[in-house]
């Protein structure tokens, strides 16, 4: 056995075979006198913090030291997913220490969309979930929109405590970071990086005064989430880069809506209606009678009803399916890390199909 070598930077336990695990440095760098891990690398040289992710317990662990300082939580959501990107036991870890949340990728809305109303609602549905937050913001990190609001936050919030900035993978926690270290400092010598104490999981510190630091906090893993289960080509087709165009289909009873090849929504009983449909522009719908449904999916998934495509379709889980029933108020109809279908409130039944580890859930709609 060789002798373990820890990054001077995070703490991760330095390996040579995975650039997407923590820890990862190339073998060049195990003779220098300080060996730090290419995350930490980039931190240092370039300003730039790459999300490495952990498993749920490590994640857990490492949130429940949180829980033991006097800090500033700053949560961030996709607002795109934002039950997927949701970490629902962050109430339990994070001790009495306050919270603001956060929803990124606010530019993916359409320009229609009510903001002061959109804010009020994740902020109803975080306590519904039982956590409390004292603020919430919408901003884009790759476009900067909103950026210098939040910082005015941190800075109102943390009254001088530490700052941990959580959130799921692919919530755009990095991207929010670097741009909250490039606006701050203008420098990049600002940027030192130092092992917090008592973990081996890499929390990243950045000075922020004399007295106080923001940590990184790496990306917990939410199993829930319709990216763990497709390639990164199918993930780059279902996730939006641009604003949200609706696309609206009038159905009648009887007929069946298939998003890719990824989600299935049968439409069981009521009069004609719009079935609005919010996803990522590239993504194919295709329209069908619920009797041929079953017919059309075995003979094209994978091909004319895709992503996933043919090679990815055995990473799914098998379907599972849940009844909606809508009446009276105007709802939407989410799949977690694929978009979601606003109903009109007109008495209707659906069926929504969606791998089984991706439930799909009713709101009160967004927009």
């Amino acid at each position: 056995m060789g002798r373990v070598n820890y990054c001077q930077g995070c703490g991760a336990i330095i390996q040579t075979n995975d650039k997407q695990e923590p820890g990862y440095a190339p073998s060049s760098a195990l003779t220098n006198d300080t060996i730090i891990c290419q995350r930490c690398f980039r931190l240092k040289h370039y300003n730039e913090i790459q999300d490495v992710p952990y498993t749920d317990q490590d994640f857990l662990d490492m949130i429940g030291q949180i829980n033991q300082t006097k800090s500033l939580i700053v949560k961030i959501i996709d607002i795109f997913d934002f039950s997927g990107s949701f970490i629902k036991s962050l109430h339990r870890l994070t001790g009495k220490n306050e919270i603001i949340l956060v929803g990124n990728k606010v530019d993916l809305l359409p320009k229609s969309t009510n903001l002061n109303r959109l804010k009020h609602w994740m902020k109803k549905t975080a306590a519904d979930l039982g956590l409390v937050v004292q603020d919430v913001f919408l901003i884009s990190a790759a476009k900067g929109k909103g950026m210098e609001e939040v910082k005015g936050a941190i800075e109102h919030y943390r009254n001088k405590k530490d700052v941990y900035v959580v959130g799921c993978t692919n919530v755009g926690k990095s991207t929010f970071i670097n741009r909250l270290i490039n606006e701050s400092t203008g420098t990049k010598d600002a940027i030192t990086t130092s092992y917090f104490p008592g973990t081996t999981l890499g929390f990243i510190e950045i000075p922020l005064d004399e007295q106080s630091a923001l940590f990184d906090t790496p990306g917990v893993i939410n199993r829930g989430q319709m990216a763990h289960y497709i390639s990164k080509t199918d993930l780059k087709v279902i996730t939006p880069t641009k604003e949200i165009k609706p696309i609206i289909h009038q159905l009648q009873q009887g007929q069946t809506l298939f998003i890719g090849g990824l989600a299935r929504i049968d439409f069981i009983k009521g009069n004609k209606q719009p079935f609005v449909c919010y996803f990522a522009n590239q993504l194919s719908i295709h329209r069908t009678k619920l009797e041929n449904a079953d017919a059309l999916y075995e003979a094209h998934k994978g091909e004319l009803l895709a992503p996933p495509s043919k090679e990815n379709l055995s990473e799914l889980p098998e379907w599972s399916t849940r009844s909606f029933k809508i009446d009276g108020d105007k709802s939407d109809i989410v799949i977690p890390g694929l978009g979601w279908i606003t109903m009109s409130g007109e008495p209707a039944t659906v069926t929504i199909h969606t791998p089984k580890t991706v439930a799909a859930t009713k709101r009160d709609a967004i927009i």
